[in-house]
């Protein structure tokens, strides 16, 4: 595993793995208010498919999470949605739908 060292929401630093679970991505995610998470937080999205939202214009986590308002917050178009933009196979969109949907479910 590869540490790197990045600012939380409160500004501390924290050392922080590059290589991260999925259901630990959605965990970690799920637990706590949007602010201004990089894309690459969400679960299902790693490095190349965080680097290709990035180039289409969604830096930031709530990039993402306006997509999935906009589609009505219904999963199956999400997953559709990331796999015409970015390339996402089933399970890489299916766990950031999923996330995305547990994050409203607790804070929307």
């Amino acid at each position: 595993q590869h540490y790197y060292i990045t600012n939380n929401l409160r500004g501390r630093k924290v050392i922080e793995t590059a290589i991260m679970s999925t259901s630990q991505k959605m965990k970690d995610f799920t637990s706590e208010p949007m602010g201004d998470k990089p894309v690459k937080m969400l679960a299902g999205i790693g490095e190349v498919l965080g680097n290709k939202l990035i180039d289409e214009g969604f830096n930031f986590a709530y990039n993402v999470l306006g997509q999935f308002l906009v589609l009505g917050k219904n999963e199956d178009l999400m997953v559709m949605w990331l796999k015409d933009k970015v390339g996402a196979n089933a399970k890489q969109a299916g766990d950031c739908a999923k996330c995305l949907k547990e994050w409203c479910d607790a804070f929307l």
